[in-house]
Formats: C-alpha cells, sequence, structure tokens
C-alpha cells in the first residue's frame, strides 16, 4: 500500500490554532480595542497610546502573542475563505488557492519581520 503524501496537516494545524486562538483571545481584543480603551475605561485613556504599545511589542512575550495572533488568525481566515468559497459552489482552483495561502504566508512574513524591526 503506497500512501500519497499531503501537505494538508500542515494548512489544518495553522487553521485550528488560529481557530483556537480566535475563540480564546478574539472577544476580549475586541473588546479591549473597540471599546475598553476608546472610551478610557477600566484603565484610563492611555492604554494603547503608543508607548505603551511599543512597549509591548518590543518586549519577547509581547513579540510571540501579536505574531501568533495576527499569523494564527490570518491562516485561520483564509482556511474560512476558502471553504466558504466552496460551500457556495465555487470551487477554488490552485490559483485562488496560492492567492489565499500565499496571502497568509505573506502576513506571516511581514509581522515577523515588522515585530523584529522595533527591537527588544
Amino acid at each position: 500500500m503506497n500512501l500519497k503524501r499531503s501537505n494538508a496537516p500542515i494548512f489544518w494545524l495553522l487553521f485550528g490554532g488560529g481557530g483556537m486562538l480566535a475563540a480564546l483571545f478574539g472577544t476580549i481584543l475586541v473588546f479591549i480595542t473597540g471599546l475598553a480603551a476608546p472610551v478610557g475605561w477600566p484603565f484610563g485613556p492611555d492604554l494603547l497610546s503608543h508607548p505603551r504599545a511599543l512597549a509591548f511589542a518590543q518586549n519577547w512575550l509581547g513579540k510571540i502573542f501579536l505574531f501568533a495572533c495576527i499569523s494564527l488568525f490570518a491562516w485561520h481566515a483564509v482556511h474560512r475563505l476558502k471553504v466558504t468559497l466552496h460551500d457556495v459552489g465555487i470551487h477554488p482552483g490552485p490559483f485562488v488557492k496560492l492567492l489565499l495561502y500565499g496571502g497568509a504566508l505573506a502576513i506571516t512574513v511581514i509581522t515577523g519581520a515588522s515585530l523584529l524591526s522595533v527591537g527588544f
């Protein structure tokens, strides 16, 4: 019996990781960045000020959190888009898959480069 090699487990791992992070942190991130920070509740008006955000992005734990959230959310989103296209009857070909997953890869690389460029 000759088994066919597949790269599907890699994409399913990224999709699943993004889905888990979205379920665990997505709602609270929307609350903090969309409601709590703009109105200054409960942490004050400078919660997401530039110096604080920069300090968070320069910390190695902050870098890991930001990289994981941004990149895995992107992989989860593009896989959802591919599945949604399939569900509505548009079967994405290799070009569309390359475009979608290439976009997620580009977001991942740009995120990593940006986080490295702000220093430690």
